[in-house]
């Protein structure tokens, strides 16, 4: 087979005709991703030149540009909502724009692919990555990054999501070291020296280390590319050791967002000076590298170090001065403090302060110890409570936020402030004064310099029975305040945009469309990511699978044979796409009139398969997918789908409605076809994303849309679906 992205027909493959390439992606789905493939492909057809286009979606790349292609092309589109790298189209005309470009408008970007800048590598031309898509202009529509996704947003987020696995891996190996091989000792909880648990214990604390440094890196990565990763790690590093600017706190995670961001743009600034010639191939490798990582590792050090520190010693000071407050006061103040920057200056003020009264007032200590579990605590509380606001990858780290927030590990919830810091530093400090005063007034007391419930498991703790009141309550608030937040705020990140890894690596959500509250009284129980079917980026190479040529015809020898009209009869047993769509799933006339009531419709469809287990939960997944942003794709299509443990197996269901129902679609258009489509949680293959990949492309042409339109019965409507396999 070929793709719909090969050149069709041949055009242009001689005479007049331009040779172009495409690479189309989207971060959160794949029917976006094809769309725009087919729809440049159709618009190149039509206007007589060739097009190969690569599409980058959930089930890898497929249809690889290659060098040849590359250097044979006369111009690139990249129509992609997520960075895509361009180090292989240096010397080419590059055009960078949303995927929705590429779906709406292909003719005019292929009118203005010659008019692009030539991609001239690191800092010129097109760009690279989010900083590319800044600063190209022209004729660029919505830069590389998509619309509505800020190159600060995309940056930060590339940080969170290489950071998180050394926050889990760090925390959990410092937690299970502290558990099982932990002394509870007038200095805290201590593993001996000559014990194994030593040994995992170090081995998570270099986890731990570099996790700062990780963030810093990849934020800096995202904005300049590689030159900038050596010095965002080195000023993350630097941020993250106080003693190199004589400060008994570093900077933590905020210093680290700081050092990335400067260390982007500096790595910008740096590759827009002009150099000679025979030193620009040692510019990005040895240059800029070095003169970006000594300046601002000076810079850090010598100008923004001193003020840190002051900071730290004037809240030293100033907190010395409170011990005659009440208790109930000065537990709010500390618990402010411990929540604030979890691991930074301010955090480390308060913790000091109170493990060095552990032993004249160890009270101090006991507002200290029931604040700092709850970030953690209260964030992996809020991934629980309402599943469908995080994304796959923020659900599972807040599991090991849960595990982390027990052994007193505040970092556990580093991830989730630095992704919305609008929303989870407020939630944090809120249940943190909450917990803090409370064991202040209960007089809790902590012997030892440590936090969490661990040490009242230990024995370190008087008055456990409030300490724990203290905690759950402080972890109950940070929990609902955040989702609160979340919520008023119209979105899961502070963008505006729901997240997210992406990020980069981690996963980026789909922008969210209206409020993030849960549409038809979805709860926490649905469990739904931005796009749960449609999600992920990479996670297998190519499948070898692609359509025809556009406008091509086939029937596939498993689905039977060509009938009446050349349209291919249903396979034995009335079973398309792979089984997932049968005649009991298909429906010639939704009797609905609006979305809400097409998705119950559609459940019921399903539910029919004896597949689903409670069509109601199915629903609800559904419309928590919709609050996340439209299914309404254009064209008169909208796939509803939700990925959740409402089912059992994978099932696709199709229903037209020849009036077309109002679903929010960019384009204005009602859905007349209406394909639902729902997958369990745990599924974790591929199959269901190669169809729904060539379900998208096909779609995309208009008399492929008729005959589905048009098709007199089910038996007529599963021939003409036959074909899309």
């Amino acid at each position: 087979m070929t793709s719909p992205a090969d050149p069709p027909n041949g055009a242009g493959a001689s005479g007049p005709g331009l040779k172009l390439l495409a690479v189309t992606a989207c971060p959160t789905g794949i029917a976006h991703t094809y769309m725009a493939a087919e729809k440049l492909a159709q618009a190149a057809e039509s206007l007589g030149h060739s097009m190969k286009v690569e599409t980058q979606g959930s089930i890898g790349a497929e249809n690889v540009l290659s060098d040849n292609d590359v250097s044979e092309a006369d111009g690139i589109i990249i129509a992609a909502d997520k960075d895509v790298d361009r180090s292989r189209f240096v010397g080419k005309r590059v055009l960078v724009v949303g995927v929705a470009d590429g779906i709406h408008r292909p003719q005019q970007l292929i009118e203005q692919v010659l008019d692009a800048p030539v991609y001239e590598g690191d800092g010129s031309g097109a760009g690279h990555g989010a900083s590319g898509a800044a600063a190209s202009g022209g004729g660029q529509s919505g830069g590389g990054g998509g619309k509505g996704r800020s190159v600060t947003y995309k940056a930060l987020m590339n940080g969170v999501s290489y950071m998180i696995p050394f926050v889990v891996v760090g925390g959990l190996l410092i937690a299970v070291s502290l558990a099982l091989g932990g002394d509870t000792t007038s200095k805290g909880i201590v593993i001996p020296d000559d014990s194994f648990w030593k040994t995992v214990n170090d081995i998570g604390s270099i986890g731990f280390e570099l996790m700062i440094p990780a963030l810093s890196g990849y934020i800096a990565y995202a904005i300049a590319d590689r030159p900038a990763l050596v010095p965002g790690m080195v000023g993350g590093w630097i941020a993250a050791h106080g003693e190199l600017y004589d400060s008994e706190a570093g900077a933590g995670f905020i210093g680290a967002i700081v050092t990335g961001f400067l260390a982007g743009y500096l790595v910008l600034w740096i590759k827009r000076v002009k150099v000679p010639k025979f030193v620009q191939p040692i510019m990005p490798i040895i240059v800029i590298p070095i003169v970006a990582t000594s300046a601002l590792g000076l810079f850090f050090i010598y100008v923004l170090g001193e003020p840190i520190s002051w900071v730290f010693e004037q809240l030293t000071d100033w907190l010395g001065g409170l011990t005659g407050t009440s208790a109930a006061v000065l537990g709010i103040i500390l618990g402010l403090m411990i929540a604030f920057d979890m691991g930074g200056p301010v955090n480390k003020t308060a913790f000091l302060f109170g493990a060095g009264l552990v032993s004249k007032n160890p009270e101090v200590m006991g507002a200290c110890a029931a604040a700092i579990p709850v970030p953690p605590l209260g964030q992996g509380l809020a991934t629980l409570l309402r599943r469908r606001m995080f994304d796959d990858q923020e659900r599972e780290t807040g599991l090991a936020a849960l595990f982390m927030g027990f052994f007193g590990i505040t970092e556990g919830a580093i991830p989730f402030a630095a992704a919305r810091p609008a929303r989870v530093i407020p939630a944090n400090m809120v249940g943190g004064a909450v917990a803090g005063a409370i064991a202040g007034v209960a007089s809790v007391e902590d012997n030892v310099p440590h936090g969490g419930p661990i040490v009242a498991v230990l024995g370190a703790v008087g008055g456990v029975p409030m300490f724990f009141v203290a905690v759950v309550v402080g972890t109950a608030v940070t929990a609902l305040v955040t989702i609160a937040l979340m919520s008023v705020g119209g979105g899961a990140v502070d963008s505006g945009s729901a997240v997210g890894a992406e990020g980069a690596a981690g996963g980026v959500r789909a922008p969210a469309a209206g409020g993030a509250g849960a549409a038809g009284g979805g709860s926490g129980a649905a469990s739904v990511a931005a796009e749960p079917v449609l999600a992920g980026v990479g996670g297998g190479g190519r499948t070898g699978e692609s359509n025809g040529a556009a406008g091509a015809r086939k029937a596939v020898a498993s689905q039977g044979v060509a009938g009446e009209g050349g349209e291919a009869e249903a396979a034995s047993g009335g079973q398309v796409l792979s089984g997932y769509l049968t005649e009991q799933t298909v429906k010639e006339r939704l009797a609905a009139d609006g979305k809400d009531a097409a998705i119950r419709e559609m459940a019921e469809l399903l539910a029919a398969t004896g597949k689903v287990a409670d069509a109601e939960e199915l629903v609800r997944a559904a419309f928590a997918r919709e609050d996340q942003g439209t299914t309404g794709l254009g064209e008169e299509i909208a796939i509803p789908h939700a990925k959740t443990d409402a089912v059992t197996a994978p099932v696709v269901g199709f229903a037209r409605s020849p009036e077309g129902i109002e679903w929010g679609a960019p384009d204005g258009t009602k859905a007349r076809l209406v394909f639902m489509i729902a997958v369990p949680e745990a599924d974790a293959g591929d199959e269901h994303l190669r169809i729904l990949a060539l379900l998208s492309r096909k779609l995309m042409a208009p008399e492929f849309r008729e005959r589905l339109l048009g098709a007199g019965d089910v038996g007529a409507i599963l021939g003409v679906l036959g074909e899309v396999e």
